[in-house]
């Protein structure tokens, strides 16, 4: 009897160590599935088709630079809102504010002031920076009645939600039409990387 009472006990004994092995190795694991659900950068295709709606020029502006005529500095802040769709984003909606040249179409600048965002239906943002210079004319591709273009590199700064950590950059292809009341209309082409995981 003593025997198989030993014997019983060696048995539990054994039985206990194989199942501590036997944790250590669901902790190992879940080790390696918490690695792999880490953040990682995914870089995808980014497109953004919008109508903006020019609010207010503000006139001289001391935070755009000086108005001085006679030298031909116009320096004016420009504000604007719309709507469209982007990937990633769905319909969205904007807004604008920057720095310009009224007479050379320069934006945004020398102080470089430029404040843009696109706002997606969940309220998730994506800032912007845009740059260059709104030149007469058009383009052979745009319509008939447009009367000034401009062809500019974007940049992706960050954003909220699940934009935070985003970058990207592209070019636009914009330009603005007469009479119609929303008459800026841009088309924007590049790529944008995004944080996966993070959450």
């Amino acid at each position: 009897m003593k025997t198989l009472i030993k014997l019983l006990f060696l048995v539990a004994v054994i039985g206990l160590v194989a199942g501590c092995n036997k944790s250590d190795d669901l902790i190992t694991d879940n080790n390696v599935a918490l690695k792999s659900a880490q953040s990682h950068l995914v870089t995808l295709p980014f497109k953004a088709d919008f109508v903006n709606t020019f609010l207010a020029e503000t006139g001289p502006n001391p935070i755009c630079g000086e108005w001085d005529p006679e030298n031909g500095q116009f320096w004016v802040m420009i504000y604007g809102e719309g709507e469209g769709t982007a990937t990633h984003l769905g319909k969205i909606t904007h807004h604008f504010e920057f720095c310009n040249d009224w007479v050379s179409g320069v934006y945004p600048g020398p102080s470089g002031y430029m404040k843009g965002y696109f706002v997606a239906a969940n309220g998730d943002s994506l800032f912007v920076l845009i740059e260059g210079q709104v030149k007469d004319g058009r383009l052979d591709h745009h319509p008939e009645d447009v009367i000034a273009y401009f062809t500019d590199p974007w940049e992706i700064l960050g954003g909220t939600g699940r934009f935070e950590g985003a970058s990207g950059h592209g070019m636009t292809d914009d330009y603005i039409r007469e009479p119609y009341p929303d008459n800026s209309f841009h088309h924007w082409t590049g790529e944008i990387t995004l944080i996966k995981g993070k959450r």
